[in-house]
């Protein structure tokens, strides 16, 4: 919704909506379980072909986009045996230019680096803000751990997703130190953990970057101790939705 304020968006659907044509979606499919949705909203049909949005008078095109497709280890995300990741050529969009919190379709910063990524066969590209520091890969937030302390890259220029926030609300209500701050390349690849945090992945192990092991070249306990941890929150009060019966 902040998205759609900042591209000024019009008549966008309410919460309310979203969640009828969701489930409306999943009852149509026979979904119930071991299903990806992905929500698109675009300002909606022209009058005309122009990049003006004065032409989009009908209001919003919402698609519910749902799939089979279960979490662990889906597409690549090896969250058994961990992944690698290669630091990508082209560096993550600052704000002065176009703000990563904007979440939009407009992702060729992260497929270029993707493209990086598979023609040097790892599961995802490592990206670094203009001034150098590690901001996030081409798909997911990143996190590593050094001597105990989980540290992640800050927001500037980055897409602060769900799945971060609730690692670093895991680690407040666990004591184990958080820090959110700028962090260099060197300092992941010197980490002794290093893992990743997604929709799709949860909390995905990184084992190698640039070919260099981390830590010990396998997946971490602090990474398996906060997955453990996440998996609790779905049967936490207000961190589901039911599904009606269909």
């Amino acid at each position: 919704f902040s998205s759609a304020r900042m591209l000024d968006f019009k008549n966008v659907h309410s919460r309310d909506e979203i969640h009828r044509a969701v489930f409306s979606t999943l009852a149509a499919n026979g979904m119930r379980d071991n299903t990806h949705i992905r929500l698109t909203m675009s300002r909606g049909e022209k009058t005309t072909s122009s990049m003006n949005p004065n032409f989009n008078v009908f209001g919003c095109t919402l698609i519910v986009l749902a799939e089979h497709k279960p979490v662990v280890s889906v597409a690549t995300y090896d969250n058994s045996k961990g992944v690698g990741l290669v630091t990508a050529s082209q560096r993550r969009n600052p704000p002065s230019c176009l703000d990563s919190k904007i979440h939009h379709n407009n992702l060729l910063n992260n497929i270029i680096p993707k493209i990086q990524a598979n023609n040097a066969g790892c599961a995802d590209a490592l990206m670094l803000d203009i001034e150098g520091f590690v901001s996030e890969t081409n798909a997911t937030n990143v996190f590593c751990v050094v001597g105990g302390a989980v540290l992640t890259p800050t927001a500037d220029a980055c897409l602060p997703g769900v799945t971060r926030a609730l690692v670093i609300q895991l680690c407040e209500e666990n004591g184990i130190p958080c820090e959110v701050r700028r962090i260099s390349l060197t300092e992941f690849v010197a980490a002794d953990e290093v893992f990743t945090t997604g929709t799709m992945g949860e909390l995905t192990p990184v084992v190698l970057i640039d070919g260099r092991p981390i830590g010990n070249g396998v997946p971490g306990p602090m990474c398996a101790r906060l997955s453990q941890l996440f998996k609790t929150l779905i049967d936490r009060e207000g961190y589901y939705t039911p599904i009606p019966e269909f």
